[in-house]
Parts: structure tokens; sequence; C-alpha cells
């Protein structure tokens, strides 16, 4: 799971970074094709949503901040 989270870490601060080399880490740790296609997908999705909600102002939900 950490060679995931890695991964998603570095997807997400610097995309261009991402090469065959992560891929095939994460393929060495046990990690199907579908499943790097599915975190790839997943990660990305979660932040162009992030992006576009930062981009609008969108102001979190007055629980959450309870929760913290």
């Amino acid at each position: 799971m950490r060679g995931l989270c890695d991964f998603a870490v570095l997807l997400t601060h610097q995309p261009g970074a991402v090469g065959e080399d992560d891929v095939s880490r994460l393929r060495d740790q046990g990690w199907s094709d579908a499943a790097i296609h599915d975190a790839i997908q997943v990660v990305s999705f979660f932040n162009y949503i992030n992006r576009i909600a930062e981009a609008v102002g969108v102001e979190d939900e007055p629980d959450w901040t309870e929760a913290r």
C-alpha cells in the first residue's frame, strides 16, 4: 500500500515526472495493470475536482470543520 500511496503523491505533485519506472515498481509490488489504471483514474479525478473547487471558491461544509 505504501508504494501506491507514494505513486499517488508523485502523480499529484509532479505528474510530468511519472514514468514507466514508477509503474514497473508498482507491478513489482504485486499491483496489476488494471489496479494501477484504476489508481491513476481515481487520483487524477480527485486532483481535477479539487482544483475546480479551489478555483471557484467552494468552501468547506460547516460540519467538516467541526470534525477536525
